[in-house]
């Protein structure tokens, strides 16, 4: 874990987004966040909620502001902060109209000295609905001392925790060398993982596996900070990832987790991955996000630093919502977006800077994908400017040629233009479709 957050702080990244709401008209967010594992967490902000969350981890302090409110699209703006050697409190923050409305939520629960017990629920802070969560277990990880459970369906092989049955289990505090599992065998029952404030480490194996669960969802609790941290090397491994599934695996969630994979993938499944909400931080030395079949992304905040892919789909990628920034590999054959087959864009903000990029195969907005010429050097300012508006401001971690940008407010007509290291390029104008500019 020292290596990995000493890694990822001198590798920190800052971006600066400016300009037109994404996907959702007369809205604007800004956030500004401080970690040391991975990249700093951003937190979903949904149009018809009014949330303010806090909570507090021990000994890691991230701090996230999102805000939210209406307004013309000459005013909107969005900026993220990531840097810092030190973790703070989170809090959330999301306006609507100007009026706020703040709610808190805490996880954990109770627990006994039984590796598997009977019973058990938690509270779940939020609407009044909402005040008791029953689930089928809540796990304490231990932070340094043997994993306790209160609850069924789970059992304990030293660092090793595996869920057997359907049912929502909630896990927090610390494991070394440890690994949450999920084998429920051919059951079609539903399994909920809701991480809530955990930090989980394994050098020679996932942080967490689904081995077989048809219907598995991880979902960072809301306002929790979360980190994985894996260190199994992809040669010679099968399950290779700091996240991996056999099955279809699904992330959703207002809570944030930091993934930081040192030898292989961030988050892998041999099925589909599919992100419904919350926010992800991912640091991986091969592809940040890979399936060998489908990648969908309905929502959520995802920063993605991939060593050789930003995001990876074997099969299918279908994009409909959430802001997504994504850095590739220095290799001129990987991608900072890769699709196999098809590339939908629907909605959302996709912005990308790599080698190289796969272009849509089917857009409900215009694209632009701009060749820069040279390759530029990693850690250097790129900025993309939309009829005259900075719409983010990239500092890419390693090298790269291309940027792509994907938003609602591309159109016909518009104007294009980037900057690198301060030189800015001449206007483009924006056609219907694809654009895929030169500045040579």
């Amino acid at each position: 874990m020292k290596y990995s957050r000493l890694w990822a702080a001198a590798a920190a990244i800052t971006m600066i987004f400016s300009g037109y709401s994404c996907g959702k008209d007369n809205m604007k967010a800004s956030s500004v966040t401080d970690s040391t594992v991975s990249d700093s967490t951003e937190t979903t902000t949904k149009n018809d909620k009014k949330k303010q969350v806090s909570s507090e981890t021990d000994n890691k302090d991230t701090t996230t502001t999102t805000t939210a409110k209406k307004e013309e699209k000459s005013d909107k703006k969005t900026t993220t902060t990531k840097a810092g050697e030190k973790k703070s409190d989170t809090t959330t923050t999301a306006k609507k109209d100007g009026a706020p409305k703040s709610e808190s939520s805490s996880g954990g629960g109770s627990s006994n000295n039984n590796n598997t017990s009977q019973g058990g629920s938690a509270s779940e802070g939020g609407a009044p609905a909402e005040a008791v969560k029953e689930y089928a277990a809540e796990i304490d990880l231990g932070s340094g001392g043997a994993p306790k459970v209160n609850g069924s369906n789970v059992t304990v092989d030293g660092s090793v925790i595996t869920i057997t049955a359907g049912g929502d289990y909630i896990f927090t505090g610390g494991l070394t060398e440890g690994q949450i599992r999920v084998n429920t065998g051919a059951s079609e029952d539903k399994v909920t993982v809701v991480l809530n404030g955990v930090d989980i480490t394994n050098s020679s194996a996932p942080a967490i596996f689904i081995e077989e669960a048809k219907r598995c969802t991880i979902k960072p609790k809301e306002g929790s900070v979360n980190y994985i941290t894996s260190g199994v090397e992809k040669k010679g491994n099968t399950e290779t990832g700091a996240i991996f599934s056999n099955d279809t695996i699904r992330l959703k969630g207002n809570g944030g987790l930091n993934i930081t994979a040192n030898a292989s993938h961030g988050i892998n499944s041999d099925d589909d991955v599919i992100i419904e909400s919350g926010t992800y931080n991912i640091e991986s030395r091969k592809s940040g996000i890979i399936a060998n079949d489908d990648i969908t992304i309905n929502d959520g905040n995802i920063i993605v630093n991939g060593g050789t892919n930003g995001i990876k789909s074997k099969g299918t990628l279908n994009i409909n919502g959430g802001f997504t920034v994504l850095s590739g590999g220095t290799k001129e054959e990987k991608s900072s977006i890769y699709a196999a087959s098809s590339f939908s864009f629907k909605g959302g903000c996709v912005y990308a800077a790599g080698s190289k990029v796969s272009v849509p195969t089917h857009s409900d907005f215009p694209y632009i994908v701009a060749d820069l010429g040279e390759t530029v050097g990693a850690g250097s300012s790129v900025e993309l400017f939309l009829n005259g508006n900075s719409m983010i401001t990239m500092n890419p971690h390693n090298d790269f040629r291309c940027v792509m940008m994907l938003a609602p407010e591309v159109s016909g007509g518009s104007s294009f233009a980037v900057s690198v290291n301060g030189n800015r390029s001449q206007d483009f104008t924006v056609s219907d479709g694809g654009n895929q500019f030169s500045l040579q």
